[in-house]
């Protein structure tokens, strides 16, 4: 049996609750149309549109299948996301339009994302690649970072290196490896130099 002490204490603190629930904002959320919560507080447009890329930058890159050898980027037009790039995996195509509308303030993504033909040459000459560049003395150190920063994709043999390199001189490297690979029909620098 609870004392006279203890039954009092809970009814304060039921009370005092009750009272400031509706001055503190506890226990009240503010939902949109489609039932996801609503940002707090109004924010200026640029600051909101960082935050949603922010966001969304940061789910795509931690898709657990997400590799070297997927490209996934986007634009943000106020609540709405773009999604674009190639991908190797049909799974990661869906995983990633599933995690961007989860993403609070986002009302709605338009995927075109597209999925790389499953080809056997293709995954081999997507493996030489990859030993080609990282492989390289100069480039050894993208290797190690938990999200290598060159990206290759691979579509019938031709291949497209994206993503960002250091330097002019690492992403002229990448290019010479990429090159180098036997079966390759053609390479596409799209690395950017960081500043």
């Amino acid at each position: 049996m609870r004392s006279p002490f203890k039954i009092l204490s809970i009814f304060v603190l039921v009370l005092m609750n009750a009272l400031l629930a509706p001055h503190m904002g506890i226990g009240k959320s503010k939902t949109g149309a489609q039932g996801k919560p609503e940002l707090r507080s109004k924010r200026d447009p640029a600051q909101a549109r960082q935050r949603l890329e922010r966001l969304v930058r940061h789910e795509l890159v931690m898709l657990p299948y997400y590799s070297v050898f997927d490209n996934l980027a986007f634009k943000v037009e106020g609540s709405r996301v773009e999604l674009l790039g190639q991908v190797s995996r049909p799974t990661l195509k869906s995983d990633s339009e599933r995690i961007v509308k989860n993403i609070e303030g986002v009302e709605g993504v338009t995927n075109h994302i597209e999925v790389l033909p499953v080809s056997p040459n293709d995954d081999r000459i997507r493996l030489a690649v990859y030993r080609a560049i990282y492989g390289h003395t100069a480039l050894q150190r993208y290797g190690l970072q938990a999200v290598p920063p060159i990206h290759i994709i691979v579509k019938n043999g031709n291949v497209t290196l994206e993503g960002v390199a250091a330097n002019e001189s690492d992403k002229n490297i990448a290019n010479i490896q990429a090159n180098g690979v036997s079966g390759v029909f053609s390479v596409t620098n799209n690395l950017r130099v960081e500043k």
